[in-house]
């Protein structure tokens, strides 16, 4: 647009600086591509951190709690409960209860049980011990301690650990083992722990059968 003057010049018409700005926005390619830049990172970091933990993690074996065997097996899914799920249990180790209460009292969910290795290694492996509940991963361990963190609500502890999924050519075995012993014992479960408490499960144990994940 152009404007006319008295003597027949013309002037080009001045744009406002703030629809500038509206037109400089609406035509930036950054801001349909960046949220979608963002979003792609985040969801790969996902599965990237599972498997870095899955290779360079450590290895700690954790002992279930007995459930109904046809709660237990779900079509190809398996859903666990651990000793460590119940709050209860935790809250009688040094600084469970405290920890509890602070968590009851803010909005906060995050938890980290220490545990303890066995002293000697077994087949099936024998299950690492919970030595010590916290509220931080900042306190000194043991070289033979881990933290494992978990997420606290509705009166369990929950640590991304409660659902496997079956390979398909092992499924039928799997089930005929189950029932024949889920009423008489419990199962142990591989996993991989990183420094930050986080883990990825890696296999479970059928009396002396391993299954892998």
């Amino acid at each position: 647009m152009t404007s006319s003057f008295p003597n027949g010049t013309h002037q080009p018409s001045l744009i406002p600086e703030d629809q500038k700005n509206q037109q400089s926005r609406r035509w930036s390619p950054w801001r349909l591509w960046a949220p979608l830049a963002f979003q792609t990172i985040l969801i790969g970091a996902i599965p990237f951190q599972s498997a870095f933990i899955y290779l360079k993690g450590q290895p700690v074996t954790l002992q279930t709690a007995p459930v109904d065997p046809y709660d237990f097996l779900r079509g190809y899914s398996q859903t666990l409960s651990y000793d460590i799920s119940r709050a209860s249990q935790l809250r009688a180790l040094p600084g469970g209860e405290a920890v509890f209460k602070s968590l009851e009292a803010t909005d906060k969910s995050t938890l980290y049980v220490v545990l303890q290795a066995p002293e000697k290694m077994t087949t099936p492996p024998t299950p690492w011990q919970p030595v010590m509940v916290s509220d931080t991963t900042s306190i000194p361990l043991a070289n033979n301690q881990v933290f494992l963190k978990g997420q606290y609500e509705n009166w369990q502890v929950r640590y991304n650990l409660e659902t496997y999924y079956m390979p398909e050519d092992q499924r039928e075995r799997m089930n005929d083992r189950i029932r024949k012993v889920q009423s008489q014992q419990a199962f142990v479960v591989d996993i991989k722990v990183d420094d930050q408490g986080n883990s990825v499960p890696v296999s479970l144990w059928i009396n002396q059968q391993n299954y892998k994940f």
